[in-house]
């Protein structure tokens, strides 16, 4: 379904070009933002305090938070059908129209924050954004630092190893390249939506979720839990995206400003999340979660064979795996 979508808004893009685009107005110029985040997130809390005013001279920034505007997953198609600004997207967003961005979304790839900034700056990164821009009319502007994720439980036991997961319900969002990290790890994924998952723990629809720490404080997952398993399976990313459409309507200096502000933003949301964690353990424990520190070969070792034996490996640019561990 992806694909096809992808393949008509070809269609729509080359007609767009041949009518042509005129340079906005800064001051008529509105970015909404849609995503799945809450309000108190620190990704909303950055883009509110940081992006905001920092764009404020060439446009009015709106945010919309709790999937309160569109559906988690549907953001980046509101993009490129022309019904939205902007959106703070997961690679495995990505990866439901560009497969190669799968890689992304493995378990185990990212080492840390300066090592995904330096992957989306690097020469090799640079075919797959432009790609995005032409086949899906989203710029992505930069990336940020999501925390790593690790396994939040409803059951206080310890997950020592991917056997311990067999027949666990665990929450994942929606896409093929999230649930197969859910089965990669050993459990039985289950497909539920970020703001109904406080309600799918309570209600023990599901028997634990992954996020990283500042996410399961913002979103309270740890009244309705037992214990955190340290699996620390993917270092998590976003991309701050905005319409190629309105990027290329507006000016080179209204750009300059536009990208100055997501990297700003960028920036700030990483030091936010990197703080959160180091702070976070301390809250929790006094919470009453259980910490267990699991067997991290034993889970590398499962996720990544999972991976290398999969088709998502045969959609990955060739070569790409050599180049981010070289980095």
């Amino acid at each position: 379904m992806k694909k096809k979508f992808v393949k008509s808004l070809l269609a729509v893009a080359a007609i767009t070009a041949a009518v042509g685009s005129t340079v906005v107005n800064a001051g008529d110029l509105k970015l909404r933002l849609a995503a799945s985040a809450s309000a108190t997130d620190s990704r909303a809390i950055a883009m509110e305090e940081v992006f905001a005013p920092a764009v404020a001279s060439i446009a009015t920034y709106e945010g919309h938070y709790g999937s309160s505007l569109f559906k988690q997953g549907t953001e980046l198609e509101a993009i490129s059908r022309g019904n939205l600004e902007m959106t703070i997207a997961s690679a495995q967003e990505l990866a439901e129209f560009f497969p190669e961005f799968s890689i992304f979304s493995a378990g185990y790839v990212h080492r840390d924050p300066e090592h995904q900034k330096a992957v989306f700056n690097a020469d090799f990164m640079q075919p797959l954004k432009q790609k995005v821009e032409d086949e899906l009319g989203v710029k992505l502007l930069n990336v940020s630092y999501l925390g790593k994720r690790v396994l939040n439980m409803r059951s206080p036991d310890a997950v020592m190893t991917p056997a311990d997961l067999e027949g666990v319900k665990l929450r994942m969002p929606g896409s093929e390249a999230w649930l197969f990290l859910g089965e990669a790890l050993g459990a039985n994924p289950a497909p539920v939506p970020y703001a109904e998952t406080y309600t799918a723990l309570q209600t023990g629809a599901v028997d634990g979720q992954d996020n990283p720490l500042p996410n399961t404080v913002s979103m309270k997952f740890y009244e309705v839990t037992k214990s955190i398993t340290l699996t620390n399976h993917l270092v998590d990313l976003n991309y701050i995206a905005i319409s190629k459409k309105v990027w290329d309507d507006l000016s080179a200096d209204d750009q300059a400003t536009l990208q100055a502000a997501a990297d700003k933003t960028a920036a700030a949301i990483t030091s936010a999340i990197l703080e959160k964690e180091s702070s976070l353990r301390a809250f929790l424990e006094g919470e009453g979660i259980v910490f267990h520190e699991p067997d991290l070969e034993a889970f590398r070792s499962k996720v990544q064979g999972a991976y290398l034996n999969s088709d998502y490996a045969e959609n990955w640019v060739p070569g790409m795996i050599d180049q981010i561990n070289a980095l």
